[in-house]
């Protein structure tokens, strides 16, 4: 008996394809989080002064990179940037659209393939969209770098994180709940933490977090 794939590949698609985040004025479009200058902006501008603070470069590998609206802006500042996504379409788009000596793109599975090496694994409003069964998976692999910006769409009160999901569009606001890879049942081991910036949004619909964690 075959093992059931993993549905995360086919919800993903499928926002694409169906243009469940918007529509934008391109074949693909990752939604207003990576696209409202209020929220790119100041994250853009956290992250390269990170990334410039290094006297070598660091090798970057950007797990759920989408349209590269965003990533397009940092990879000069790093010695390679590694840019992955779950939809293959997406990743045959931005090989063509973005070229750079120190860019790679790879249409991996990070809860089921093996990441390449690096320095920093960014995951910008990524595992709010997964199941605590993938995101612990991805969990295990972060412990390899010595970086992790991560980026997550939070409530503004106080919250019980981790509720569970169904891997898809949704995030874990619906349920009045966050990410917090530090709270059971991930209980991430790090070193450090310091966060770079928060963007609240407007109308009470929660706040977009974006934390450096050092793993060691």
């Amino acid at each position: 008996m075959s093992k059931k794939p993993w549905p995360t590949k086919e919800a993903m698609e499928q926002i694409y394809a169906m243009k469940l985040w918007g529509s934008g004025n391109s074949e693909f479009y990752s939604g207003i989080g990576s696209h409202h200058p209020e929220i790119i902006i100041p994250y853009i501008d956290v992250l390269v002064s990170f990334l410039t603070s290094f006297e070598n470069p660091l090798v970057v590998c950007d797990l759920g990179c989408g349209d590269f609206n965003v990533g397009k802006e940092l990879v000069k500042f790093t010695k390679k940037y590694v840019a992955i996504d779950i939809v293959a379409d997406i990743i045959a788009y931005n090989k063509e659209k973005f070229k750079e000596e120190n860019l790679e793109f790879h249409c991996l599975n990070i809860a089921v393939d093996d990441l390449p090496s690096g320095d920093c694994a960014i995951l910008r409003q990524v595992l709010q969209h997964l199941s605590n069964v993938e995101i612990q998976r991805i969990v295990e692999k972060l412990a390899d770098f010595k970086y992790v910006i991560l980026t997550e769409h939070l409530p503004e009160a106080d919250f019980v994180p981790n509720k569970d999901i169904i891997s898809g569009q949704g995030i874990r606001l619906k349920k009045a709940s966050g990410l917090d890879l530090l709270a059971p049942p991930f209980n991430f081991k790090i070193k450090d933490e310091k966060q770079l910036v928060s963007v609240p949004l407007n109308e009470g619909k929660g706040i977009i977090v974006t934390t450096l964690y050092t793993i060691f």
